[in-house]
């Protein structure tokens, strides 16, 4: 039993009009839904992606995993629940808010909301994004990757890495711990980082061109504040990006041309470079840790780094198949 990939991700706010702002003229997901409680959005085929629950408080609500059948779920809350990990049968009515068959329901030693599901529903109607852009690297790879704020990485690596099943990609132990998983052939699909916070760092969507998000740099540099790091390269997985703050006290990684595995072969090792090969300028830290980090671009950018130009294949996109075909 294998997870497969990140299905969906929730997140509770107060700031609902906000965060449909963020997610159709800046991110350029659809909104497909406007009730008082709650915002979905589509990035692509799937009925809904992105779900945003009205709540007082601000953060993350659930993360959606997928695995390829019901056989595969039921396998994964037995494993779950012989380790003494709590599981919950999600209801028919879950199932529906979700648009999927089925999943199952539990938490991280941390308190997470963590939710496997198989067989998401497709929609019916062609995805039509929000903003003009080429569409969102999905499909197999799923939705894109989460990153954890942690407190204690040791604490957790059994329960993702040996009870989960996420495989380790690669890791750095300074300037903190940042450990990198995957489950398919996205570099990372999951990471945590051992900041002493227990909050959501991030989550990052990929675009199928780098005018995508070359054009929501300058959308997001007309609003004041809204960007918490300048477009940069990471070193790991290659991505170019940059970071917004999001209404919810975060922050939303929008990239292009990040790095494809193959989780066969792949052996995790240890890296020394830093996170990023140049720019992601933190605008967000303090001074002190902005030159740390400033640094370590620095000093790869002396000893020569270099990570090979990304080979970025066509997008797995029923949308812009259908857009093709009609032309």
């Amino acid at each position: 039993m294998e997870l497969r990939s990140l299905g969906y991700i929730g997140i509770q706010s107060s700031r609902l009009e906000d965060w449909s702002h963020v997610a159709t003229r800046l991110l350029g997901m659809q909104q497909v839904d406007r009730a008082d409680n709650v915002r979905a959005f589509r990035m692509d085929d799937r009925k809904q992606r992105l779900v945003i629950n009205r709540q007082n408080s601000e953060g993350l609500g659930f993360l959606g995993w997928e695995v390829d059948n019901k056989s595969d779920l039921e396998t994964l809350a037995a494993r779950l629940e012989a380790q003494g990990t709590a599981v919950k049968r999600g209801s028919r009515a879950l199932a529906d808010e979700r648009h999927v068959a089925d999943l199952v329901v539990f938490s991280d030693p941390t308190g997470n909301r963590i939710e496997v599901f198989w067989q998401s529903h497709v929609a019916g109607e062609p995805f039509e994004p929000g903003r003009p852009i080429s569409g969102f690297r999905t499909g197999p790879l799923g939705m894109g990757h989460v990153v954890l704020n942690v407190e204690n990485v040791d604490l957790l690596l059994p329960f993702y890495r040996d009870l989960l099943g996420f495989h380790i990609s690669d890791y750095g132990l300074k300037p903190y711990k940042l450990y990198f998983f995957h489950i398919n052939g996205r570099h990372h699909s999951f990471a945590m980082v051992e900041s002493g916070k227990r909050t959501l760092h991030h989550f990052m969507v990929e675009l199928g061109s780098l005018d995508d998000v070359g054009q929501g740099y300058d959308l997001a540099q007309l609003e004041e504040g809204r960007i918490a790091y300048t477009l940069g390269r990471h070193t790991n997985d290659h991505m170019t990006s940059f970071y917004t703050h999001t209404p919810s006290g975060f922050f939303i990684e929008y990239g292009w041309g990040g790095r494809t595995i193959d989780p066969k072969t792949w052996q995790p090792h240890e890296t020394f470079d830093g996170p990023s090969l140049w720019g992601h300028e933190r605008l967000h830290m303090p001074d002190e840790q902005r030159a740390r980090l400033r640094n370590l671009r620095l000093d790869a950018a002396a000893r020569g780094v270099r990570v090979p130009d990304p080979v970025v294949p066509p997008l797995d996109c029923p949308w812009l198949d259908a857009i093709i075909r009609r032309e």
